[in-house]
């Protein structure tokens, strides 16, 4: 239930201010590229910081171009965030070395990442 509501509010406070920012742009210099600038730069940077954590790379911050497929890219991110720092996906291949199968009763079946809080 608390992971649920984490990511919940993480896909929030990332679709709420770009509709805010992109109707106060709308309202100061009409429609236009810069709208979709501001819509998209909000999603971008939470993309680019968050990602890493999630096991995507920085460079998925290039899907936020396309529009409406972001939002769907931002819930698995926000998803897979809020159960840090333990995961319930496998790592990428260079996030291998330092992952760790837990066993213990109450993380069996998700890895955890040497060099992350517990």
């Amino acid at each position: 239930m608390l992971r649920t509501l984490i990511a919940g509010l993480l896909v929030v406070a990332v679709t709420v201010p770009p509709v805010i920012i992109s109707e106060m742009v709308r309202a100061r210099v009409g429609a236009g590229p810069l709208v979709d600038l501001a819509w998209v730069t909000v999603p971008a940077v939470m993309v680019a910081w968050l990602a890493p954590r999630a096991s995507y790379r920085r460079r998925d911050v290039l899907l936020c171009l396309l529009g409406p497929v972001v939002l769907y890219f931002f819930v698995i991110i926000a998803w897979r965030v809020a159960y840090l720092p333990f995961r319930d996906w496998a790592p990428r291949p260079d996030e291998k070395p330092r992952a760790h199968w837990l066993r213990d009763a109450q993380h069996t079946g998700t890895w955890y990442l040497d060099g992350e809080a517990k």
